[in-house]
């Protein structure tokens, strides 16, 4: 699924500024519709080569994922209460649950000739294929309907990803991979896996034993009379002529093994070291590779051990190669870091390609930067630039819209009407395809939707004033306030700093922060688990009815079984926390007339601090409800107070005791004053608490 709130571009080192002295070979194709690189296992290999030359000369990269899925529930969507670090906890679940299944890569080259940038899409197809038997249980990820469902409605081949598509690991699952293969053949051994000597009890099993043995005795007594490594064993039937085949294994005579079953080879292996001692049972690979089960014969105990070293490295070495074939698109993810090249979707690539992402955002773009040492959010650059923000006329800024808006030239083939920006040409190649009119047909896949991320930080660099190509856009005057932030939370309009790890707004006045009601977390309660027929405006009637008209700032709806409640005061927190605490552990008969009654009716609803709700985001688990994730969880208290305080010291019962008490329109002057005085006797939380419920339900 789309990211379309997350468009990049990245820069390169001044080194490839040498491309812009040569020109393209490639003739200009008359036929504008001719499909983008579609990459599968197939063509992987001879792609990657070309993929490295069109990245090495580019001035810089876009690329784009289309994922399974976006949330795995409803309430870990982005909200406008998020705070930055539960944004990224959010973007963390999301990344290590669903899988990237397409990945499009866009190298734009600047043709001083034409004027013009070259691009060269590429749709890499992804599936994480199992490759290493020892990597434990198959992988497993979810799919979220709407997104899978959207793939289908734009006609992506499912068959292609599955079957054809590359698989991958990331750099801890080849660290791990590298360093059990080492471990494994970091000890010399007779041979590199010796069977164990185990009781021939089935009569045709000492028959086979038998008859190997006597196979093996004539091989060898061959060898050591003529040195005949040809002699054909006793049997001389075709099947012995395929099941035993005399080659050559580094320079040593060898009886090739074919057609025994893995129990039969056993029983080879146990005859071969039993009664031979110049005869040694291996497993190695040839050329092809393939693995070969083999009887060599050594003519010393230094020769036997030499051969058994051998045979350890060339596994050794097969299973290093077999771990760098199983390290797969990763390739393409290690290029772009070798030539500092753009990222887009940080957490999903991070994830999929580096290894698990960090605990705190933070900690995740300390780890990044060496790799990517130059962002360029074009999200954060239509939002932040006025004039940009003039020329998308206020619209959305997802990258369609983004697109049609500020390249329209290249979107529609219609004249733009930038005024004096004139919109930048792009031309594409394909292999031996260009055009400078081109019409892939593909919409929302991965590789065009890079293409078209590329052409519009193309477009706002140029109406920035950038000089295309600019030596080294990454230190381009115009562009280095932009460079390297990255939204932490669009709803917020946080933004961190990827070379500093510092939080701050989005600089510019269209920000949407400055757009959204200020959020004083301190001040923000979290309820859950109340009666599901409770609306946010009765949650906010029952509340106001206690602590004043004015006390609550805002209700935000986690989902249906949970509320964000914002108090005007960070002291209404602790009291309302109080208050239910209290109201729950009461069994004075006024309590189910209290105002906070309805909001606990059921005695299912929990209340906690906002630092609740981010050690309840900072789980694996993903339940559809909040309330049923916060059970699963493990919170089986009802209400979680932020500061612990007796009631006779706390000021503000009191307050609100008497504000209720003064209002009562039944109790006379002594029986206020009596209550008054009451209230300001008692030692007992009870008994002010029992003043004050009686004051309000009078």
């Amino acid at each position: 699924m789309k990211k379309l709130a997350k468009i990049r571009a990245f820069s390169l080192s001044s080194s490839t500024l040498i491309r812009t002295l040569t020109t393209s070979s490639s003739p200009l194709t008359p036929t504008s519709s001719f499909s983008l690189k579609n990459v599968t296992k197939s063509n992987f290999e001879q792609t990657l080569v070309d993929l490295a030359g069109h990245v090495r000369a580019a001035d810089f990269v876009a690329v784009d994922l289309e994922m399974t899925g976006v949330t795995s529930s409803p309430w870990r969507e982005s909200f406008e209460i998020d705070r930055h670090d539960v944004r990224y906890l959010k973007v963390k679940d999301s990344a290590e649950k669903f899988a990237v299944v397409q990945f499009g890569v866009c190298p734009f080259r600047w043709d001083p000739l034409k004027l013009s940038f070259v691009a060269h899409p590429h749709n890499f197809y992804i599936f994480p294929r199992q490759e290493l038997a020892a990597d434990g249980p198959s992988y497993e990820f979810l799919c979220q309907t709407t997104s899978i469902d959207f793939l289908a409605r734009y006609q992506f081949d499912f068959n292609a990803c599955i079957r054809e598509g590359l698989s991958y690991l990331s750099r801890g699952q080849e660290h791990e991979a590298l360093s059990r293969l080492a471990s494994m053949y970091s000890v010399k051994r007779s041979n590199v896996e010796e069977v164990r000597d185990f009781p021939l009890t089935n009569i045709s099993d000492v028959f086979f034993s038998e008859r190997m043995k006597i196979c093996l005795n004539e091989w060898r007594d061959a060898l050591l009379r003529n040195g005949n490594a040809d002699h054909q064993l006793s049997g001389k039937t075709a099947d012995s002529k395929q099941r035993f085949e005399t080659i050559f294994f580094n320079m040593r005579p060898a009886l090739k093994l074919n057609g025994f079953t893995s129990y039969q080879l056993r029983m080879i292996e146990l005859v071969t070291r039993k009664h031979f001692k110049d005869l040694v049972y291996v497993r190695a690979f040839n050329e092809e590779p393939i693995l070969q089960k083999l009887i060599v014969y050594t003519e010393s105990e230094s020769d036997r051990s030499n051969l058994m070293e051998e045979v350890k490295d060339g596994l050794h070495q097969q299973g290093r190669r077999k771990i760098k074939e199983a390290v797969g698109f990763r390739h393409v993810i290690d290029l772009l870091c070798a030539e500092k090249k753009l990222i887009v979707d940080m957490a999903h690539m991070y994830h999929k390609f580096f290894g698990p992402l960090p605990s705190t955002a933070e900690e995740f773009v300390a780890n990044i930067h060496d790799s990517f040492p130059h962002i360029v959010d074009t999200k954060i650059l239509l939002n932040a630039d006025l004039g940009l923000q003039k020329l998308m006329k206020r619209a959305n800024t997802s990258l369609a819209s983004a697109f049609s808006l500020l390249c329209p030239e290249i979107a529609s083939k219609r004249s733009s009407d930038l005024g004096v920006h004139q919109c930048v040409k792009v031309e594409v190649q394909v292999d031996d395809m260009r055009s400078s009119n081109w019409n892939s047909g593909a919409k929302h896949e991965a590789g065009y939707d890079a293409f078209m991320t590329g052409c519009v930080f193309a477009q706002a660099c140029r109406h920035l004033g950038v000089d295309l190509p600019a030596e080294t856009l990454a230190n381009n005057e115009k562009l280095q306030k932009y460079v390297n932030l990255l939204y932490l939370s669009w709803n917020s309009g946080d933004v961190i700093n990827v070379s500093t790890g510092s939080i701050s707004e989005l600089p510019c006045s269209h920000s949407p922060k400055k757009r959204l009601l200020k959020i004083s977390y301190p001040n923000v309660v979290l309820v859950w688990g109340f009666p599901s027929k409770l609306k946010a405006s009765e949650i906010r009637e029952c509340i106001c009815k206690v602590f004043g008209p004015i006390s609550v700032a805002g209700i935000y709806s986690l989902d249906e079984t949970a509320v964000f409640v914002q108090f005007s005061k960070a002291d209404f927190v602790s009291e309302f926390l109080e208050l239910k605490k209290t109201l729950e552990t009461n069994n004075n008969s006024i309590t189910i007339l209290h105002p906070l009654s309805k909001l606990l009716e059921g005695g299912r609803t929990c209340a906690a601090g906002y630092e609740v709700y981010k050690d309840i985001c900072s789980s694996p688990i993903s339940k559809v409800f909040f309330a049923e994730q916060a059970e699963a969880v493990g919170i089986t208290w009802k209400t979680k107070l932020i500061e612990s305080r007796a009631a006779p010291e706390n000021p503000r019962l009191e307050q609100l005791t008497e504000k209720a008490l003064s209002s009562s329109p039944i109790l006379e002057n002594d029986e206020m004053d009596k209550w008054k005085k009451n209230v300001r006797k008692s030692t007992s939380k009870q008994r002010i608490f029992d003043n004050l419920l009686y004051a309000l339900n009078s």
